[in-house]
């Protein structure tokens, strides 16, 4: 909806380079109906500037109204039902396959599923492609204590649409915090070269 001067200069901007959106508000795991007027204006932006990709976070961030926060969702069955239904809701309103992203979080409550087996249960449910986060996957992986190789082995390279990598803090030795605000580690840039050389 920007127009006037910065409408100008982002239509000019695609004019020149490929751009891709990636989405914040969509909550595509929140139980509060799809905005569905958010959609129509993601929909519109990408058919006026051609644009073809699209993701959006494996979490939820609506309630009464935006969290400003990224929350984990329940690693279940029921969740993986909920969470393809309205994925295939915004891939069909969008006329494409979009993209899900690997989210960083703190607590996991409602597990009855591994975080790996329920990414790729959503995958294969939505028929959706990944946004491979793989600071993500280094942060939580010392977080909650698991191998983030492994990991990363378990997600499927046929449907990654992506990479993201970022800055954490480190908190401590066995707390790292997703802030987008630092340096990129080794370690993730190691892992990234592991993601690269499989895709």
């Amino acid at each position: 909806g920007v127009g006037g001067a910065l409408g100008a200069r982002f239509a000019a901007l695609v004019e020149r380079l490929p751009i891709t959106l990636h989405g914040l508000s969509l909550s595509l795991g929140g139980v509060m109906p799809l905005d569905e007027n958010l959609l129509d204006d993601i929909a519109s932006l990408m058919q006026r500037h051609g644009i073809t990709h699209y993701s959006e976070h494996l979490s939820y961030s609506t309630d009464d109204g935006h969290l400003y926060d990224l929350m984990p969702l329940a690693y279940d069955e029921a969740t993986v039902a909920h969470v393809a239904e309205r994925i295939d809701r915004v891939q069909q309103r969008l006329g494409r396959r979009v993209a899900v992203e690997n989210v960083s979080y703190y607590a996991a409550p409602w597990q009855a599923m591994r975080e790996a087996d329920f990414i790729n249960a959503v995958l294969d449910a939505a028929d959706c492609a990944l946004l491979l986060d793989v600071n993500n996957i280094h942060v939580n992986a010392i977080n909650h204590r698991y191998d983030a190789r492994e990991f990363l082995m378990s997600m499927p390279s046929s449907r990654v649409a992506g990479y993201h990598i970022a800055g954490h803090y480190d908190e401590a030795d066995d707390l790292k915090i997703d802030t987008h605000g630092a340096a990129v580690k080794d370690d993730v840039w190691a892992l990234l070269d592991v993601a690269y050389a499989r895709h």
